[in-house]
C-alpha cells in the first residue's frame, strides 16, 4: 500500500514538473535589412529560456558559436549569455554579405532546436555619371537642324538606378526620351553576388535656335542616394544659325555734313551663333574689320572727320558668320560740303618792259564750285575767262585765265587770285609777283698786276666786281674754261666774286676768267687775267736697267725729273757722298716748264746689295729740292755665316736645338735637312713620334738619344742657287756598365784581373773607379782600354784574403752613378758557415727534417753528408735527399732532407766539403722543435733626435717561424719598454718617439710559438741627438753603462745598501724554502697520482673570488699599465675562462735557495695578449707588498723591498696579467714557457695537463706573504695566441738609488729548477 502511494507521488511530481517546463523560443526574432554597402549592419537575436548553444549560418554555411568567425574578419557576433543576446554584427559592408541569414539556437535537454531566418540586402549607390563623350559641363556644337542624339550612363549601382533627363529645369518627357536600358556589370572576383547594374538613358531631337545656350542634364535616381546632392552631368548646346540683317544708325539720308564734321556710324546685327562678322567698306574699299559681340549681338562703329573724298562716297556695312553664304549688307551715301582748300597761280615771274606775261588761277576741288576773282597791282581785273569742271576727288574745280602786260619804270607786279565758297562763305587767296629784268655793268678784275712772276705754294687773291642790273649780276670764275668755287658778297647795286689761288706748277700760264650775267643778258659779259709761276719738279723717279741685278753685269741708273720752271737741276748721291753721274739732259715740259734727266753707270757686285743710291733736283730760282732713292737687289745664291758652328753637344733625354743662318737675295730661302742622305721629317708634317724635326734653319731634336749622333746637313736653297753646312751632332749620355767579370780564376800568388765594361759619353779612365770596404785598392793597378771602353783592376800575387766582393762605379757626370759587383775568385780550401742558425736544426717526428751546410769555397765543393761516422745514402734512397745551392761566387749550400722523421734520426750530422784545395768539416744538430736561441749580437744602425735604429744577428729559430721584441729604457729610468719587431721577421727595427738627448739602452728577445728566448744583456747604448737635423752616430757598446758617472759616495752607499738587502733576502728565502718543503712533504701522500702542479693567480675576469675592494686595492698600490699619449686604451682582450687559478707572490720567483734561482710560474699555455694594433707602451706591475683584504688576496706583493732581487726583470708579472688603470680590467701577459718545457723533457718529466688539478684555496704565512705556486691552466691553441701581433709594453724596475747597471737576466732557468714543486703553506 505504502509502495504505491509512493509511485502515485512520484508520478504526481513528474507532471507537476513537465507542465511547468517551458521551452526556449525567440524573443527577438532577426529581421530582414536593406543596407547600404561599407556600412555596418547588426541582425539581433535574443532567445528566452536559453539552454543550447547559439550560431549564425549565411546561406546555410554555419558560422561558428565564437564570437570572433573565422574567415569572417568583418562578422563579429556579441551580446549577452545571461539573457540571450546573440546578435551579428557586420561591419564595412560588402556585396558579397548579401544573403539570407539563420540565427540558429542547438538542442539541450528536453529543448528542441529553433531556428529565426532574416534577409541582408545590400544596395550599392553608383560610382559615376556620364554622358558619352561629353566631359561634364563641356560645351557641345551643333547646327540649326541638326539631329541630335545624347546618351547617359550610370554605372555599377544596385539596384539598377532610374535616369531623368532635363532641358534648363524642365524635366523632359515623351518622344525624345527613349526606354532606359540595363546591363549587368560582374564583379572582378566573379561572385555573382557582387553583380552590379548599369543604367542607360538615351534622348534624340533636332536643334533649334532655341537650344543655344540650354543647359541638358542627366540626373541619377537611386534609393542609396540623396535627393538633396543628386549626381548630374550637364552640357550646354550652343547651336549655329544665321545671323539678323545689319543695320547703320548715325547718319541719314540726305543729311548735309560739313567737311571737318566729326561723324559716328554704327552698324549692328542682332542674333546668329556664332556672332556676325561686321565689316565696313568705303566706295567698295574696306575700311574697318574690328567689331565686337554682346550676347548675340554685333557691333562695329566707325568714327571718322568727313572730308571732301567723303562726298558722294558710299558706306557699306556687311554680316556674315558661317550659316550664311550670301553677305548681309546695309548702305549709305553721304553729302560734304566743302570750300577749296586753297587756289594756285601759274605763269612767268620774269619778264622785260612791254611783255605780255598770261597767268591761270586754278582752285582746289569745292563743293559747291568756287568762284574765282583777281587783283593786279592793286585792281580789279575784269577780264577774264573762267571754267569749272568735276574733280575725280568729288566736287569741282574752277580755274580763270588772264593776260598782264609790264609797263615800263617797274621793278616788280603782284597779280592776287581770290577762291570763294560762296554757300560757305570761305575764301582762300594766292599771289604772283613778276620781275622786270635790266642787264648790269662789265666785270673788272683786281689783285694781280700782269708781268708778275709767283713762286709756286704762294697764295693769290683775284676779286671780280659787277654794278647795276635787275636783277644783279652772277659772278662766276673760271680756270682754263674750268668753273671754279668762289665767295660772293652783294649789296643793293654792286656784288662782288673773290678767289684764292694757293699757286701750283698748272697755274703757270693759266688763264683765270670772270663771267658776270643774269636774266636780261643773252651773252656773258668778262674779263681774263693770265698767271706766271715759278715751280719745282713734283717728282723725281729713279729707274734701273736690266730690271734683275746680278754680280758682274753693268747696270744704268736712271733719274727723271717732273716739270720744273726754271729747268732743275739733277745729282747723284750714295750714303751722303755726291756721285759723278753723266751730263744732264733736258726737254720741253708740262705747265711750260723743262723736264730733266741724268744718268750713272755701275758695275754690280754681291757688295752693291742694299745699297742706296739717292737723286736729287733741286730748283735754283725757289731753292727747292725733291728726291727719290733706290735700294739695289742684287740676286746671289745662299751663303752660310761664318761664323755658325759646325758642332753640337746635347744631352741624352734632353732637347738639343741646332740653328743655322744663311744669306741671300731673294731671302725666301729654303732649308733642308739630311742626315746620312736621309731627309729630317719638317714640323708641318711630323706627328708625337716624331723626335727629331726641321723648322726652317732650326734643327729641333727633342728627347735626345745617343743614335742621334752623326752629321746632319743643311741646305739653303733660293732663287738663285744651293749652299750646304754640316753639323757635327755629340751627344752625351750617362755612362752603365755592360758587364764585370773576372778573367779566369786565379789560384794564390798569380795575378788576378777584374774588368769593368762601360758605355757612356764622354767615358775615360777618370770616370771608372773601383771600390771596396776596407780594401786598399790604390796599391792595385788600375789601366783602362779607350777602345773597348774597359777598366782593368789587376790583384797581383792573389791570396785569399783578396777573396770578396769589389765594386765597379761609373760616373761621367751626366745622370746617376752606376755601379755593379763581381766577386774576386782565388782558390781556396772550403771554409764551413758555424752560425748558429746552420748548427741547429729541428724537426717533430713525421715530419721532414732540413739540415744545411753552408761554406765558401774555389773552385765549387762537393758535399757529403754521415751520422755516426757512417755516410749517408743520399740521393739514392727514399729517406735521405740533399739539395745543392750555389748562393754566389763562392758561396754554396747542400741541403739535407730527412722524410719521416724518428726518434734515431734525431742526433748530430757531419757535413762535409772538399775541392782541390782540401777538406771541411762541421756538424748540425737535429731535434725537435723548441724556442729560439736568444740573437747573438744587437748594434746601433743610426740615431736621429727622436728615434734609434737596430740590427741584430739572430740565433737559432728553434725550427719555428720566430719573430721578435725590442725592449729598451732610459738608463737612470725604472722601466722598460717594448716594442714588437714589425714585420715579424724582420732583423732589423728602428724605436721611434724617442726623447731628444737622452741615453737609451737596448736589448732584443727572439719568440715563436713554442716560447721566447732570453734577452740579450743591456750592453746596447744610444743617445738621441738634440736636434733634427743629422749627427754623429753616438752609440756606446758595453755590459755595464754608465758606471763611471756615479759617484763614488754613491757607489759605497748602494754597495752596503745592496748587502743589507741580500741579507735579508737570503733569510727570507731560507725560511720560505723551509715552510714550502714541510708542507709538500705532508701532501705528497694525497697527490701521488700528480707530478708537478703549474698554478697561477687569475684576476677577476677568470673567476668570481675578487672583490671590488680587491681589485681597489690593486688598482692603488699596483704599478699599472699605462699607455703612452692622451688616446683611448686598447681594447680589452677576452681570455678563456680559467677556473682553477690561485693568488699567488711575484716576488717568489725571485727568491734564492741553494740551489740557484727559482724559475718563475708559468702561464702554459699562455693567454693571448698580442691582440693590439699601433704602438702602445705597457707598463708591467712590479713586485711590492701583498695585503689581505677580507680574506681575498690581491695581486702579490713582497712584504718589503728587500724581498727580492734588486734588479729590473725583463720578464712580464708572474701572475700572467698587468693591470690598466684607464679601464680598471687586467689584461694578460705571456710568460716565458719554453725554456721551462725544455727544462721539464731533460728531467725526464711531461707537462702535466691542467684537469689533472683541482682548485685549492691559498693559505698565507704568518707574515701574510702567500707562498709561491705553480697554477695549470685550460689547453689553448697555443700557436693562434702567439700569432697575434702584439703591441711594446713596459716593465717597471725597481729604483735603485739611480744606479745605472743593467739587471741580471732573471730569465735563465738553471737546471733542476723546474724539478721542484713547491706549496702554499697551511697557515
Amino acid at each position: 500500500m505504502c509502495a504505491k502511494i509512493r509511485i502515485s507521488a512520484a508520478l504526481l511530481f513528474v507532471l507537476s514538473s513537465v507542465s511547468c517546463f517551458q521551452q526556449q523560443y525567440f524573443r527577438v526574432s532577426p529581421r530582414s535589412l536593406r543596407v547600404q554597402e561599407g556600412s555596418e549592419a547588426v541582425l539581433e537575436c535574443a532567445v528566452a529560456n536559453l539552454a543550447g548553444q547559439v550560431q549564425w549560418a549565411k546561406d546555410g554555411f554555419a558560422l561558428g558559436f565564437s564570437s570572433v568567425i573565422p574567415g569572417y574578419p568583418r562578422y563579429t557576433m556579441f551580446g549577452d549569455r545571461r539573457h540571450g543576446v546573440y546578435n551579428l554584427r557586420i561591419i564595412n559592408v560588402t556585396l558579397e554579405d548579401d544573403a539570407e541569414y539563420q540565427c540558429q539556437v542547438g538542442p539541450a535537454q528536453m529543448h528542441k532546436v529553433i531556428r529565426a531566418n532574416a534577409s541582408l540586402t545590400v544596395i550599392s549607390p553608383p560610382n559615376a555619371v556620364e554622358i558619352v563623350n561629353h566631359p561634364h559641363n563641356s560645351k557641345l556644337e551643333v547646327k540649326e537642324g541638326e539631329d541630335v542624339m545624347l546618351e547617359c550612363q550610370v554605372k555599377n549601382a544596385k539596384p539598377a538606378a532610374k535616369i531623368v533627363w532635363y532641358r534648363g529645369n524642365q524635366e523632359m518627357k515623351g518622344e525624345r526620351v527613349a526606354n532606359e536600358d540595363i546591363r549587368e556589370v560582374d564583379s572582378p572576383s566573379g561572385n555573382p553576388k557582387s553583380l552590379r547594374y548599369t543604367t542607360i538613358s538615351r534622348v534624340h531631337f533636332k536643334a533649334t535656335s532655341e537650344d543655344d545656350y540650354a543647359d541638358f542634364t542627366c540626373e541619377a535616381r537611386h534609393e542609396a542616394l540623396h535627393r538633396d546632392s543628386p549626381m548630374r552631368s550637364t552640357i550646354q548646346l550652343s547651336v549655329q544659325y544665321p545671323p539678323g540683317a545689319p543695320y547703320i544708325e548715325g547718319y541719314a539720308e540726305g543729311e548735309t555734313v560739313r567737311r571737318g564734321q566729326s561723324l559716328e556710324l554704327v552698324c549692328r546685327s542682332r542674333g546668329g551663333n556664332p556672332p556676325a562678322q561686321l565689316i565696313w567698306y568705303k566706295n567698295g574699299e574696306q575700311i574697318r574689320m574690328a567689331y565686337r559681340t554682346s550676347g548675340r549681338m554685333s557691333e562695329n562703329v566707325l568714327s571718322f572727320k568727313a572730308d571732301a573724298s567723303d562726298n558722294k562716297a558710299r558706306y557699306t556695312c556687311e554680316a556674315k558668320n558661317i550659316m550664311i553664304s550670301n553677305t548681309l549688307k546695309a548702305e549709305i551715301d553721304l553729302t560734304v560740303l566743302f570750300a577749296p582748300s586753297h587756289v594756285t597761280i601759274s605763269g612767268p615771274s620774269e619778264a622785260r618792259v612791254g611783255d605780255p606775261v598770261p597767268l591761270t588761277c586754278n582752285t582746289a576741288p569745292s563743293n559747291p564750285a568756287a568762284e574765282i576773282k583777281w587783283l593786279v597791282l592793286g585792281k580789279h581785273h575784269r577780264e577774264a575767262s573762267n571754267r569749272t569742271v568735276i574733280s575725280p576727288e568729288g566736287g569741282w574745280i574752277t580755274t580763270s585765265n588772264i593776260t598782264v602786260v609790264v609797263e615800263p619804270n617797274r621793278r616788280s607786279i603782284v597779280v592776287v587770285c581770290h577762291g570763294i565758297n560762296a554757300q560757305l562763305t570761305e575764301n582762300v587767296v594766292a599771289t604772283h609777283t613778276i620781275n622786270v629784268l635790266y642787264p648790269p655793268s662789265a666785270p673788272m678784275i683786281t689783285g694781280y698786276i700782269p708781268g708778275t712772276t709767283l713762286a709756286a705754294g704762294t697764295v693769290q687773291k683775284l676779286s671780280c666786281i659787277s654794278t647795276g642790273g635787275n636783277p644783279l649780276a652772277t659772278l662766276t670764275w673760271f680756270k682754263n674754261d674750268k668753273k671754279i668755287h668762289s665767295v660772293t658778297k652783294t649789296t643793293d647795286k654792286m656784288v662782288s666774286s673773290e678767289i684764292s689761288i694757293l699757286t701750283n706748277v698748272t697755274d703757270n700760264q693759266a688763264q683765270y676768267r670772270c663771267e658776270a650775267t643774269n636774266s636780261a643778258t643773252e651773252i656773258p659779259l668778262f674779263e681774263t687775267v693770265t698767271l706766271n709761276v715759278h715751280f719745282a719738279p713734283e717728282a723725281v723717279k729713279v729707274r734701273a736697267e736690266p730690271d734683275e741685278l746680278r754680280p758682274g753685269i753693268e747696270a744704268t741708273l736712271f733719274c727723271d725729273a717732273a716739270s720744273s720752271n726754271p729747268p732743275a737741276t739733277l745729282s747723284w748721291w750714295r750714303d751722303g757722298i755726291p756721285v759723278q753721274g753723266l751730263p744732264m739732259k733736258m726737254k720741253k715740259g708740262l705747265h711750260g716748264g723743262t723736264v730733266s734727266t741724268i744718268e750713272l753707270k755701275l758695275t754690280i757686285s754681291k757688295d752693291l746689295n742694299g745699297a742706296v743710291y739717292t737723286c736729287q733736283a733741286m730748283n735754283e730760282a725757289i731753292q727747292r729740292s725733291v728726291h727719290d732713292a733706290l735700294t739695289l737687289k742684287v740676286l746671289y745664291a745662299p751663303i752660310f755665316d761664318e761664323t755658325t758652328q759646325t758642332t753640337a753637344v746635347g744631352v741624352e733625354h734632353e732637347q738639343l736645338i741646332v740653328s743655322v743662318r744663311a744669306e741671300g737675295n731673294p731671302a725666301s730661302i729654303t732649308y733642308t735637312w739630311t742626315k746620312d742622305g736621309l731627309p729630317i721629317t719638317h714640323s708641318s708634317y711630323s706627328t708625337s713620334n716624331d723626335r727629331i724635326i726641321s723648322e726652317g734653319s732650326t734643327l729641333n731634336m727633342t728627347r735626345l738619344s745617343r743614335h742621334d749622333a752623326g752629321v746632319y746637313t743643311c741646305e739653303a736653297v733660293n732663287s738663285q742657287g744651293a749652299a750646304v753646312i754640316n753639323i757635327t751632332v755629340s751627344v752625351h749620355y750617362a755612362a752603365e756598365i755592360k758587364s764585370v767579370y773576372q778573367d779566369g780564376v786565379a789560384s794564390p800568388n798569380e795575378d788576378a784581373v777584374l774588368a769593368c765594361a762601360a758605355t757612356g759619353n764622354p767615358l775615360s779612365s777618370d770616370h771608372i773607379r773601383w771600390e771596396r770596404p776596407g780594401y786598399d785598392i790604390s796599391s792595385r793597378t788600375v789601366t783602362f782600354d779607350p777602345r773597348n771602353q774597359t777598366s782593368f783592376l789587376t790583384i797581383d800575387k792573389s791570396s785569399r784574403e783578396d777573396v770578396g766582393v769589389f765594386t765597379c762605379v761609373v760616373d761621367n757626370g751626366i745622370g746617376g752613378e752606376d755601379r755593379q759587383d763581381v766577386t774576386l775568385v782565388v782558390k781556396f780550401k772550403p771554409e764551413m758557415d758555424t752560425s748558429p742558425s746552420l748548427v741547429k736544426s729541428a724537426s717533430n717526428v713525421g715530419q721532414v727534417g732540413r739540415l744545411t751546410c753552408k761554406c765558401k769555397s774555389a773552385p765549387a765543393p762537393n758535399f757529403t753528408w754521415s751520422k755516426n761516422g757512417a755516410k749517408l745514402p743520399v740521393n739514392t734512397s727514399t729517406k735521405y735527399f740533399a739539395e745543392y745551392h750555389k748562393i754566389d761566387a763562392i758561396t754554396f749550400t747542400s741541403v739535407l732532407l730527412i722524410n719521416d722523421v724518428s726518434s734515431a734520426d734525431y742526433g748530430s750530422y757531419e757535413c762535409g766539403s772538399r775541392n782541390d784545395l782540401g777538406f771541411s768539416t762541421t756538424s748540425v744538430k737535429l731535434d725537435v722543435t723548441s724556442s729560439p736561441d736568444p740573437v747573438t749580437s744587437v748594434v746601433v744602425t743610426n740615431v736621429t733626435h727622436n728615434s734609434v735604429s737596430l740590427e741584430w744577428v739572430p740565433g737559432f729559430d728553434g725550427g719555428l717561424y720566430t719573430w721578435y721584441r725590442v725592449r729598451y729604457r732610459k738608463i737612470y729610468d725604472e722601466t722598460y719598454k717594448y716594442e714588437d719587431v714589425i714585420p715579424r721577421n724582420a732583423t732589423s727595427f728602428a724605436v721611434h718617439n724617442l726623447e731628444r738627448n737622452t741615453d737609451y739602452v737596448f736589448s732584443v728577445m727572439s719568440i715563436n710559438k713554442m716560447g721566447q728566448s732570453k734577452y740579450r744583456p743591456d750592453d746596447t747604448k744610444a743617445t738621441t741627438l738634440t736636434s733634427s737635423e743629422l749627427g754623429e752616430l753616438n752609440v756606446v757598446s758595453t755590459e755595464f753603462v754608465e758606471t763611471a758617472d756615479v759617484s763614488k759616495s754613491v757607489v759605497v752607499y748602494v754597495s752596503i745598501t745592496g748587502v743589507v738587502l741580500i741579507l735579508i733576502n737570503a733569510a727570507l728565502v731560507a725560511c720560505f724554502i723551509f715552510k714550502r718543503r714541510s708542507r709538500r712533504l705532508k701532501e705528497q701522500a694525497g697527490q701521488s697520482s700528480k707530478s708537478a702542479t703549474i698554478e697561477m693567480y687569475a684576476p677577476s675576469s677568470y673567476n668570481d673570488t675578487m672583490t671590488g675592494e680587491t681589485l681597489s686595492s690593486v688598482s692603488e698600490k699596483s704599478e699599472t699599465y699605462s699607455q703612452d699619449g692622451d688616446g683611448q686604451p686598447p681594447p680589452i682582450p677576452e681570455v678563456p675562462s680559467m677556473p682553477n687559478r690561485h693568488m699567488l707572490n711575484q716576488t717568489d720567483a725571485y727568491l734564492m735557495d741553494d740551489q740557484g734561482l727559482i724559475p718563475p710560474p708559468l702561464d702554459y699555455p699562455p693567454p693571448n695578449y698580442a691582440v693590439y694594433e699601433g704602438d702602445h707602451a705597457r707598463t708591467l706591475p712590479h713586485p711590492h707588498r701583498h695585503k689581505d683584504i677580507s680574506g681575498h688576496s690581491t695581486l702579490g706583493r713582497s712584504a718589503g723591498k728587500q724581498n727580492y732581487v734588486p734588479a729590473p726583470s725583463p720578464m712580464p708579472p708572474l701572475d700572467g696579467s698587468y693591470y690598466n688603470m684607464s679601464s680598471d680590467r687586467y689584461l694578460s701577459y705571456p710568460p716565458l714557457i719554453g725554456e721551462y718545457l725544455q727544462q721539464q723533457q731533460q728531467a725526464g718529466r711531461t707537462p702535466t695537463p691542467p684537469q689533472q688539478y683541482g682548485a685549492q684555496p691559498i693559505p698565507n704565512t704568518p707574515s701574510g706573504i702567500p707562498s709561491p705556486s705553480h697554477l695549470a691552466s685550460p689547453p689553448m691553441n697555443y700557436s693562434d695566441a702567439m700569432d697575434r701581433q702584439s703591441t711594446g709594453g713596459t716593465l717597471r724596475r725597481q729604483r735603485f738609488d739611480k744606479m745605472a747597471v743593467p739587471p741580471p737576466d732573471v730569465t735563465v732557468l738553471h737546471p733542476g729548477n723546474c724539478t721542484q714543486a713547491y706549496r702554499t703553506n697551511e697557515e
